[in-house]
């Protein structure tokens, strides 16, 4: 019982990031999919790239953050964004400054779900 769990745990995840990366795509310029398989592909990616590169990321580049109080995480977030990008074809991002935005995005649509639903 206790891996079902974990098993809908990781959809119903993938699902919110999937609905949260297609309202990055309307909403940031120069975020673009070309369906829905896209879409799918990039939350499971994200999803990967955030727990294993984004890490190692943050660690790396630890000194800037502290120097910027903080700001240059958006910065990581977009690098991670664009190289999960980079990975899935059919979906592109224009640049790093609409990595940036559509991660941020990401976040708070991910976050207003997650509040909303209550998981």
């Amino acid at each position: 019982m206790a891996g079902e769990s974990k098993s809908s745990g990781f959809l119903v995840h993938t699902i919110v990031v999937a609905i949260a990366v297609w309202v990055a795509t309307q909403v940031v310029p120069g975020v673009s999919a070309s369906g829905l398989v896209p879409l799918a592909v990039m939350a499971i990616v994200l999803g990967l790239v955030n727990a294993i590169i984004r890490p190692i990321l943050v660690l790396l580049t630890l000194p800037l953050t502290i120097i910027t109080l903080g700001l240059f995480y958006f910065v990581v977030n977009g690098i991670a964004f664009n190289l999960a990008a980079a990975v899935v074809p059919g979906f592109n991002v224009r640049d790093l400054w609409a990595g940036i935005l559509a991660g941020i995005v990401v976040s708070v649509v991910s976050w207003l779900i997650g509040l909303i639903t209550g998981k």
